[in-house]
């Protein structure tokens, strides 16, 4: 046998074997794979949101676990229940659920009755997600439905905001404004009074020493879960630097009451559910788009959106309208930036 006759066919034997023991993936794209999977991710988020969650219970006591838990067991529950009597595949273990019983849970002011967190994650689950067909296929934010619809249902309910009380065990707290509704209603000298001195105010928005939502408190443990997200690379820098960027120039700009350029942008950075929403619910995979150029446009209309409420709005508040308005166009977004097909411009001129 001529030497390279042999050696194509001990080739042709290496390759054979080589197709045996690691076997060649012939489909459509994605062709680069790895081992993440959609448990993974969720339940890494979930772990993620466990520093801002420890200081809830450090602040609002009990009452913290009692919402957020009913908000986590009764959207696991529903989800479960709903694809079991459908027949449908059970997803209730991969996190899912529970991240968005938890984010609702972060939410809701502390002091809401028990029967608040169980609808809004019925809302949630069932309505916003299950019924448009699961994971994957809701158009928006499943929390912030859920909590939207609580707003609508029950806003005396839920604009009742608790002192926190740096007590564990404590269960009861005073009713208070939270910084943004002082900063709406009053201004930011009032709000220095309630607060002290400027970096008083500064390091009790940080630390969350404030009233609000249970996921308003405490904005360097929010930021320490999206380092972890950021470092996974389960999201990236474009929605929330974008978002939060937004809000830095339009509170700068627009912020004050003594003219142009007069804003404090580090209040309205560090007040209300900013962080919470441009790191963890903004960046929802589902309801954001897929293309960093539309990312950044979605970030930067949130933003806007955000603002045009806190300074103009009837609410302090308008980081879940901003997203919820925003989820409407992330499809356009997508469908706007994204790349031209390769030939497509040939055959263009082609026709002409």
């Amino acid at each position: 046998m001529p030497k390279q006759v042999r050696h194509d066919t001990k080739r042709k034997i290496e390759m054979a074997t080589d197709v045996k023991t690691h076997p060649l993936i012939v489909s459509v794209s994605p062709h680069v794979r790895d081992e993440e999977s959609i448990a993974k991710i969720m339940w890494t988020v979930n772990f993620a949101l466990l520093p801002a969650f420890i200081m809830s219970v450090y602040y609002f006591g009990p009452r913290a676990v009692y919402v957020t838990g009913l908000c986590i067991l009764t959207a696991v529950l529903s989800e479960h229940l709903f694809q079991k009597g459908l027949n449908r595949k059970i997803t209730s273990t991969d996190g899912s659920a529970f991240l968005t019983g938890l984010l609702l849970g972060m939410n809701l002011p502390p002091a809401v009755p028990f029967y608040i967190p169980i609808a809004g994650s019925l809302v949630a689950v069932v309505i916003t997600k299950m019924l448009f067909g699961g994971l994957g296929y809701n158009i928006f934010n499943p929390a912030l439905v859920g909590r939207a619809f609580l707003l609508i249902s029950w806003p005396k309910l839920m604009t009742i905001w608790s002192t926190p009380t740096a007590q564990f065990l404590a269960m009861d707290a005073r009713t208070t404004a939270t910084p943004l509704g002082i900063l709406k209603e009053e201004g930011a000298v009032k709000l220095m009074e309630v607060f002290g001195d400027k970096a008083s105010l500064y390091s009790q928005l940080l630390m969350g020493n404030r009233a609000g939502s249970l996921g308003e408190t405490s904005a360097i443990a929010l930021l320490i879960g999206a380092a972890i997200l950021i470092y996974k690379r389960y999201i990236t820098w474009h929605i929330p630097f974008s978002f939060l960027g937004t809000v830095a120039v339009a509170a700068w700009i627009f912020g004050g009451r003594g003219g142009l350029f007069t804003g404090d942008p580090v209040i309205h950075l560090l007040s209300g559910g900013l962080m919470l929403g441009a790191f963890f619910m903004a960046t929802d995979y589902v309801t954001c788009p897929t293309i960093k150029k539309g990312q950044i446009i979605f970030g930067i209309g949130c933003g806007a959106i955000t603002m045009l409420i806190r300074l103009k709005g009837g609410f302090p508040e308008g980081v879940m309208f901003a997203i919820l308005l925003m989820n409407c166009f992330a499809p356009l977004i997508d469908r706007g930036v994204s790349p031209k097909m390769f030939g497509a411009v040939k055959k263009k001129e082609e026709k002409k």
